[in-house]
C-alpha cells in the first residue's frame, strides 16, 4: 500500500506540528468466527477489514489517529489531524525510505482463506456432536473456531520500513455436565500461528471429548479443602501463574506508572533461585509469535528474570524512550483502530533439572493441579487469585482422587519464591490478553512446579 503514497511527505505532515516520532500503521485482514451452541450453527461472521493509523510521540505524549479511507488525501488530512494534538520542537531529520524489510513469518500449510466456509462449519459441528454423545450428562455444548490473516506494513519517521504477514487459528470447545442442581464446567483450547492444517493434526472431535470428560469427571469431585498447603502445577495447567502473578507487573509502561510491585526491583531477587521468565515472540508457529512487532521492531527473545534476579522489563517505543533504551519488541495493538503498548507475546517459566513424577512424589499431602481457569491479579501490590479447573489430591506422593471448587490466592513475589522444584517438561498454554480496552493473542508456558506452601480456598 505504502508504495503508491509519499509515505514521507505524511510523515512530515504528522510532525508538522512538532514532536520526535512519528509512524503509520497499514493494516488488512479477513476473519472468519463460527459458533455452534445448543447443536445449532449460532454464529458465522466472515469480514474484511482494511485501515490506517497515524501517530506522534512529542514530549513522551502520544497522539494518535485512524482512518479506513485509503487516500494519499486522506491520509494527508489525518497527518494534519494529528500534527495539530501535539506542540515541540520541530522535527529535522531526514526520512529515507528505501530499505523495506519483509517478515516471511512461519509457513502456513492450509491457508485459511482456501478453505472452503461449510468446511468449517463442519468441525464445529463434529465438535458439538461428540461432546454430546459421551454421556446424557452434557447438557450444553459451545463450540468455536475462528481464523484470521492480517497483512501490515509499518512506517516510521527514523527510516523503517516493514512489512509481514500473520495468519491464526483457533479451536474451542466449553462443555457443562449437570446433576441434579450440581454443574460443572470443562474447557479446552487449541490455537497459535497457523492454518486449517491444525485442526487436521488435533481433531475437533478429540478437544471435544477432553473438555466434555472434564466436565463429567468434576460432577463426581468432591469439595476441595481449603487451607496453606503445598502445590504441584501440571506443566498442562498453562501459564496462568506466569502471566498474572509476573507478566503484567514486568511490561514497563505499568511499571513506569507506579502499578507494578516489580518496579525499581532490578538487579534484585523476585523469584527462587530456580525460576527463569522468558517473553519470546520467535516460538515456532506460537500464538503470540510474529515477525515483527505492532510498531516495527523484529521479534525477540527476552530474559526478564534470570535464576530469580530481575533483569529487565518488556518495552514498546514509547516506554523505551521514557527509560532511555531500545524496544524489545512488545508493542502490540490490536487493530489500527488502537496505539501499540507494552504487551507480553509468549511468556514461559523456563523447564528445570526435576522429572516431573519425581516433583508428585516428593509431596506427602497436597494439591496437584491439572488445568488452571481464570485469574486476576494486581499489578500493584502482585496479590492473585486463580481458579483451578482441574485438580486432584495428592496423598503420600500420589496423585489421588479429584476435587473441584478450588482456588489458588498468594502474592506474585511471595509464591514465586516459594517455588522448590522445577520441572524438566514445559506445556504450553493459549489466550487474548486484555489490557487498556486492547485484545492481543498470547500464549503461556511453564513446566512442572513445586510450590512448598500457597493458600488453597476451598469449598469443603
Amino acid at each position: 500500500m505504502f508504495d503508491r503514497f509519499d509515505c514521507t511527505a505524511i510523515l512530515r505532515r504528522a510532525l508538522s506540528g512538532g514532536g520526535e516520532f512519528a509512524d503509520i500503521y497499514f493494516e488488512e485482514g479477513n476473519s472468519t468466527v463460527i459458533v455452534c451452541e445448543d447443536a445449532k450453527i449460532e454464529r458465522v461472521l466472515a469480514g474484511a477489514d482494511r485501515g490506517v493509523g497515524i501517530r506522534v510521540i512529542s514530549d513522551l505524549r502520544t497522539a494518535y489517529a485512524y482512518t479506513n479511507e485509503i487516500s494519499e488525501e486522506s491520509l494527508l488530512a489525518l497527518a494534519e489531524t494529528v500534527s495539530r494534538a501535539v506542540k515541540g520542537k520541530r522535527f529535522e531529520q531526514a526520512i529515507d525510505l528505501t530499505r523495506k524489510r519483509v517478515g516471511t513469518g512461519f509457513p502456513i500449510l492450509l491457508p485459511p482463506e482456501g478453505i472452503p466456509l461449510r468446511e468449517k462449519i463442519a468441525t464445529v459441528s463434529a465438535a458439538d456432536r461428540a461432546a454430546r454423545a459421551l454421556d446424557r450428562k452434557i447438557r450444553q455444548v459451545t463450540a468455536m473456531y475462528r481464523d484470521g490473516t492480517a497483512r501490515t506494513q509499518i512506517v516510521n519517521s527514523c527510516g523503517e520500513f516493514t512489512e509481514s504477514a500473520r495468519t491464526g487459528t483457533v479451536f474451542t470447545v466449553q462443555a457443562v455436565a449437570a446433576e441434579g442442581s450440581l454443574v460443572q464446567t470443562g474447557y479446552e483450547a487449541v490455537g497459535g500461528v497457523y492454518g486449517f492444517e491444525l485442526l487436521r493434526t488435533k481433531p475437533p472431535e478429540e478437544l471435544a471429548l477432553a473438555a466434555a470428560k472434564r466436565s463429567l469427571m468434576m460432577l463426581g469431585a468432591r469439595k476441595a479443602p481449603g487451607g496453606t498447603m503445598a502445590v504441584v502445577l501440571s506443566s498442562e495447567a498453562g501459564g496462568t501463574m506466569v502471566h498474572e502473578a509476573i507478566g503484567h507487573g514486568l511490561e514497563a509502561d505499568l511499571v513506569q506508572g507506579g502499578m507494578s510491585v516489580y518496579a525499581g526491583k532490578k538487579g534484585t531477587q523476585v523469584a527462587s533461585p530456580l525460576v527463569t521468565v522468558i517473553d519470546d515472540a520467535t516460538i515456532a508457529n506460537a500464538r503470540g509469535s510474529f515477525p515483527f512487532d505492532d510498531e516495527g521492531t523484529p521479534a525477540q527473545r527476552s530474559v526478564l528474570v534470570e535464576n530469580g534476579i530481575l533483569k529487565g522489563y518488556m518495552y514498546d517505543r514509547l516506554s523505551a524512550m521514557k527509560d532511555g533504551c531500545r524496544s524489545t519488541g512488545n508493542g502490540r495493538r490490536e487493530s489500527y483502530q488502537t496505539k501499540p503498548i507494552a504487551r507480553m507475546t509468549n511468556t514461559l517459566i523456563a523447564p528445570g533439572t526435576t522429572p516431573p513424577e519425581e516433583i508428585v512424589r516428593s509431596v506427602r499431602e497436597g494439591l496437584f493441579v491439572k488445568k488452571m481457569g481464570g485469574g486476576q491479579v494486581n499489578t500493584v501490590n502482585g496479590d492473585f487469585v486463580f481458579e483451578v479447573s482441574e485438580g486432584y489430591l495428592i496423598s503420600n506422593g500420589e496423585i489421588g482422587e479429584p476435587v473441584r471448587g478450588a482456588t489458588l490466592t498468594g502474592n506474585g513475589p511471595d509464591v514465586l519464591n516459594r517455588i522448590t522444584m522445577v520441572g524438566t517438561d514445559l506445556g504450553f498454554g493459549i489466550g487474548t490478553c486484555g489490557k487498556e480496552g486492547q485484545g492481543v493473542p498470547v500464549s503461556d508456558a511453564q513446566p512442572t512446579l513445586l510450590i512448598a506452601e500457597i493458600t488453597v480456598g476451598g469449598t469443603a
